[in-house]
């Protein structure tokens, strides 16, 4: 069951974060810089996408995709299309990586060490959903301070979930 609401979940938030690149009213304002945000837009989006597509995608899923996290913080105004390519990339890989897990696969040991820790597959498919929420919120204040734009795109929201028995 965790897989499923760890999926869910996961889709959840890159679908929002879809929706937030599409609320910018172009490409540019997308990488605009900010006093005291050390991250744009774009930069969050390449990351998100870059980090699950790795460690859901390819540990899990064994899509062959090779991370350049390095790049994920690095490359500047890449178009919105080829970023939004890069999230639906990152929900194929979401889908591929979680179907390989089987629910009594949860309490083993993730095949990779994380931070120099092991830890469970479970733990770490929480963090991950957590970790992307955490950049989704920066994301979305990212839009609003550099938009002017205070109207929300419908994040976390419930209705998205699977609806249960």
């Amino acid at each position: 069951m965790l897989r499923s609401v760890v999926q869910a979940t996961l889709r959840r938030e890159l679908l929002t974060l879809r929706r937030s690149i599409e609320a910018y009213p172009d490409d540019a304002s997308l990488w605009a810089e900010r006093p005291g945000i050390p991250n744009t837009g774009g930069t969050l989006a390449l990351h998100l996408a870059g980090n699950l597509q790795h460690f859901v995608g390819a540990v899990l899923g064994k899509t062959g995709y090779v991370r350049d996290r390095a790049a994920e913080f690095a490359r500047r105004n890449v178009p919105r299309t080829a970023i939004l390519a890069e999230l639906d990339a990152a929900i194929e890989a979401v889908d591929r990586g979680l179907a390989a897990v089987r629910d009594e696969m949860l309490t083993a040991e993730y095949p990779l060490e994380v931070a120099g820790r092991k830890v469970a597959i479970g733990d770490f498919l929480v963090h991950l959903a957590t970790h992307t929420a955490y950049h989704l919120g920066q994301f979305d204040y990212h839009r609003r301070v550099v938009t002017g734009d205070n109207r929300g795109v419908n994040a976390v929201s419930i209705v998205e979930l699977p609806v249960r028995g």
